[in-house]
Formats: structure tokens, sequence, C-alpha cells
């Protein structure tokens, strides 16, 4: 039995993110535009063998996004003083006193790097986590696992660093486990 099938009442100082229903419209919108042209031709022409592996990769392809979008829209986050926890149906804690992974990873879709997302991928041990800020309270997220990478001394690579630097984090340098008040520092 895991930490989190052991509990499944949050920690009463736990707060709740989500995604919301605006923020995922785009997605669910790329998936119905891949899958309804797919349906259309399957329901109305009569295709060849290569012709319907092609259009089956495609549906598949979207039909695949589809799903992921729905399971993400439906993950609830709960973070608090000792961890992150994903309710939904793919359930993961993260403690904080166990982070050995954080990056931030900013992805453009423009040449001038003025429009784009941030991920965020946490791990401990063998549970990992992915997370885009699309998500409601994305940048408190974000602040809290730099203060548990700060209190554990994890090694953040230069992208890491200059993300959350974007996001106007500082993560002190030295702030192994020994050093006291990480939260403070961390602003």
């Amino acid at each position: 039995m895991t930490q989190l099938e052991a509990t499944d009442d949050p920690p009463e100082d736990a707060v709740r993110y989500s995604y919301s229903s605006s923020a995922m419209l785009g997605d669910y919108l790329r998936a119905a535009a891949g899958l309804l042209p797919v349906a259309a031709v399957f329901a109305t022409v009569s295709v060849d063998t290569v012709v319907a592996v092609l259009f089956g990769g495609f549906g598949a392809i979207f039909g695949a996004f589809g799903i992921r979008t729905a399971l993400r829209h439906g993950t609830i986050l709960e973070v608090s003083e000792t961890g992150l926890r994903a309710a939904g149906l793919r359930r993961v804690m993260i403690p904080w006193a166990a982070l050995d992974r954080m990056k931030l990873a900013y992805y453009s879709t423009r040449r001038d790097r003025k429009a784009g997302w941030m991920q965020l991928q946490l791990g401990a041990g063998p549970a990992r986590l992915t997370l885009d800020s699309r998500l409601d309270g994305f940048e408190q997220l974000v602040r809290h696992a730099a203060i548990a990478a700060a209190a554990r001394d994890l090694e953040l690579s230069e992208a890491t660093a200059a993300n959350l630097q974007a996001l106007h984090i500082r993560v002190p340098e030295g702030s192994g486990p020994e050093a006291r008040g990480a939260e403070d520092r961390v602003r």
C-alpha cells in the first residue's frame, strides 16, 4: 500500500488546483478537429487498406490526445506543506521531503518567444508528475516545488533556473537540507 492509498483525505492545509475548462478547450477542439474528419471519411467513403491504415493512424493519434486531455482536465492537485498529490484516474504522491527531480521548461510558439507555455516536471523515486502553465495556480505550485528543491539541495539546470527567474522565483545557492528558512529566501 502506497502512502497515497493509505489516505484518501487531503491534509488539512492542502490547497487544491485544477485545469479550468476554458484552459482545456483548445486541446479538446484540436482533438475533435482530428477525429471528426477521420470519422466522416470512414462513415461516408469506402477506402482501401492503405488509406484505412493511414487514416486510422491519424484517428488513433488524435483520439489518444483527446483522452490525455480529458485525464489532465479531470486531475485535481492538492498541495500541502508535506507534498503534492494528484487525484484523478491516475494518482500520484510526491512528498516534498523525497523530491529528487525538478525541471521547469518553456516552450515557445513564436519565433520572438513572446508566446508559449511552461511545463513543470517533478519526481520522487518512481513517482513522476508533469504539469503545464494552464493549471490554475501554476506559479504558486512552482514556488512550492522551488522551496522543496532548495531545501533538498537539488541541482537545477540553467534553463530551469532561468525559467524560475522569469516567474520571479529566486532559489538561493547553497540552501541544502541543513539550511533553515528556505521558504523565506524563495521569493
